[in-house]
């Protein structure tokens, strides 16, 4: 076209497939095809920033992925701190988890763990202790300290795997559970895998966005 844009018309432009949300955001057909979700276990090392926990909640959020436990704290080392996933998704809903995560903060390490890696839990649980006997038997079945005692009640700390954390709060439900809270996951590879290592440079330049990019523009 003489004196026009270069390019194709409007018309022979290729356009995005999928639908979008409510929220205005496209959803990946391959995303929204029917595929059997999985749980597993995605850690991340991030830059040690304020907000990076409030970001991350809220890109899953918009996405509207089913994210079941979401951590983060610091590591070894003062300038990093470690983001610890669990979400139930198909495999491609995890891939897209994995590509949002690392478009939307300083990213230095993003995988998904084996299943043999260890992952473990923290709940305090506050039961009636009518029964001091009996509440303290099951507190020995699973390894649970005593932080707290009254004359009504007393609270226990347990960690471990999240299906040991679930037993022991089915098992003190028989009493009467008054409150329980829980951290969510956090998890580390097993022997000498290290759980978030340096991106290479070419992964660097795939995984990376360029300059100005947001993960909204998918």
């Amino acid at each position: 076209m003489t004196g026009g844009l270069q390019g194709p018309r409007p018309e022979e432009r290729p356009r995005p497939a999928g639908r979008r949300n409510s929220q205005g955001f496209r959803i990946d057909p391959e995303v929204e095809a029917t595929h059997d979700p999985r749980r597993t276990v995605i850690s991340a090392l991030v830059k040690h920033e304020p907000g990076v926990l409030a970001e991350a909640s809220g890109l899953f959020s918009r996405r509207q992925f089913n994210i079941e436990s979401l951590t983060v704290g610091p590591t070894e080392d003062e300038s990093q701190a470690r983001i610890t996933m669990v979400v139930e998704e198909p495999d491609p809903g995890i891939d897209q988890i994995k590509k949002q995560l690392r478009k939307l903060i300083p990213v230095i390490s993003v995988r998904e763990l084996a299943s043999d890696a260890m992952c473990r839990e923290l709940a305090l649980v506050k039961v009636t202790a009518d029964d001091p006997a009996a509440v303290a038997a099951v507190a020995d079945m699973y390894d649970a300290k005593t932080v707290d005692s009254s004359p009504e009640t007393a609270t226990f700390e347990i960690t471990g795997a999240r299906q040991k954390i679930e037993a022991a709060i089915e098992t003190f439900s028989q009493f009467g559970i008054r409150e329980v809270s829980r951290t969510g996951t956090t998890a580390l590879a097993r022997g000498t895998d290290v759980t978030g290592e340096p991106l290479t440079a070419t992964e660097s330049a795939t995984e990376h966005p360029p300059e100005g990019y947001t993960a909204d523009d998918d």
